[in-house]
């Protein structure tokens, strides 16, 4: 075992290290189980941390996985201390990733000439591209999913949309020959599975051959101008926008071209996967009745002010938030502080490539003092609607997209 954790610095460690941790002797060190953490240091009440992030809600440490308040979202790019966590394994250790080292394989059925490429072959072999794209959890707001389901109970916030600088995925499947009967892709990476049986994946999903040829899908190197942080896939990831942040994969080592869908990890059973139906709350759904999810679906956050605000009765409050739609753009947004019965159009801005999310801002005025919420929802190019309670429910507690809202004081 070995937690990725502030404690993490067991590993290895001499009893005699361990003993001056602690503070004594361990008179039956010799029957401590491998990777035991000692009850001293699990009791701790010093917050768990990851070096380079800030301000996360962290939802659990093995695997790591951690939010973003939505008032951390309020700035035009998610900025990378920032950008939320979501990890199914062990990410490889920091120390042993050398960039000048790594290679990422081409291969699969439908690759003609299978290769390999290291990040330094990538930045002279093809034109880089830097796209502003929104990562999205497929689980994002599970919290609010009745009745309950199992998976991170997200609230909000593990989403983000920053700039990321890389290579066209189409630019390099191409470069390696691409077979006439290619359907899908898949990838793999360096993470690795918490039980530590090396002779599966953690996860190995992938797209069909049109979402992977799309211009904005990028085999990416950077993030708002530095490298990726580490969490979130340093020194090479794959970036989808649009679909679940789930086909995006980090620490990435190896992409496939498959004859058929990928059957990777996470590809199978219920993962990333809602009824092809609807079915009631509650309903236990077969696996062949499950279809994967591809595009995600309209939605918005407020990222100011925060829930919980109180504001002078007579001052105009000012609103701003986030805006996207999966493979779509939103076309309108709207506020309402009457629980739905009236709404009022927001400002929206464009975006600024396709896949990016859009900013809104608002302005508003209570009529008396009291208690009220703030609603944000927005609507998509086609039309379609965020709605103001939970959607169509599925065993995973996938793609809740229903208004987000706020608490307001009017004093």
């Amino acid at each position: 075992m070995d937690p990725v954790s502030r404690r993490g610095f067991l590993k290895k460690t001499s009893l005699l290290t361990m003993a001056s941790i602690v503070g004594a002797n361990i008179p039956f060190a010799q029957n401590m189980p491998g990777g035991l953490i000692p009850a001293l240091l699990a009791n701790s009440d010093q917050p768990f941390s990851v070096e380079g992030k800030d301000g996360l809600i962290y939802l659990n440490d093995r695997p790591v996985n951690a939010e973003t308040p939505p008032q951390f979202l309020d700035s035009p790019f998610t900025e990378p201390k920032y950008f939320f966590i979501r990890n199914n394994g062990t990410p490889p250790e920091l120390k042993d990733i050398d960039p000048s080292k790594w290679t990422l394989e081409i291969s699969g059925e439908s690759c003609k000439k299978p290769m390999k490429f290291s990040i330094e072959d990538l930045k002279k072999k093809f034109k880089t591209y830097t796209y502003a794209l929104v990562i999205e959890c497929g689980g994002n707001n599970r919290e609010e999913v009745v009745p309950a389901t199992k998976g991170n109970q997200w609230q909000v916030g593990a989403v983000g949309c920053g700039r990321w600088t890389g290579v066209r995925l189409r630019d390099v499947l191409e470069h390696c020959g691409i077979k006439k009967d290619a359907v899908y892709i898949g990838f793999y990476g360096a993470d690795t599975r918490l039980d530590g049986d090396t002779s599966k994946e953690v996860i190995s999903r992938g797209v069909p051959m049109k979402k992977a040829l799309e211009d904005e899908t990028l085999i990416a190197w950077e993030y708002e101008g530095g490298e990726i942080p580490y969490m979130n896939g340093y020194p090479l990831r794959l970036v989808i926008g649009g679909w679940p942040a789930s086909v995006s994969g980090k620490w990435l080592t190896k992409i496939v071209v498959r004859n058929k869908v990928h059957d990777g990890e996470k590809m199978n059973g219920q993962s990333y996967r809602v009824p092809c139906k609807p079915v009631a709350p509650g309903e236990k759904v077969d696996d062949k009745d499950m279809c994967i999810m591809e595009s995600m679906i309209v939605k918005s956050i407020i990222t100011h002010p925060v829930s919980g605000t109180k504001t002078p009765l007579n001052k105009t409050l000012d609103l701003r938030g986030k805006a996207w739609a999966g493979d779509r753009s939103v076309k309108e947004m709207y506020v309402s502080i009457d629980f739905g019965v009236t709404w009022q159009k927001a400002k929206l801005k464009k975006p600024l490539n396709r896949l990016a999310w859009q900013e809104w801002s608002a302005s508003v005025k209570f009529p008396q003092e009291g208690y009220y919420e703030v609603w944000a929802r927005a609507v998509d190019d086609k039309g379609d609607s965020q709605p103001m309670v939970l959607p169509g429910w599925n065993p995973r507690g996938y793609l809740n997209n229903a208004c987000h809202r706020i608490a307001v004081r009017v004093i």
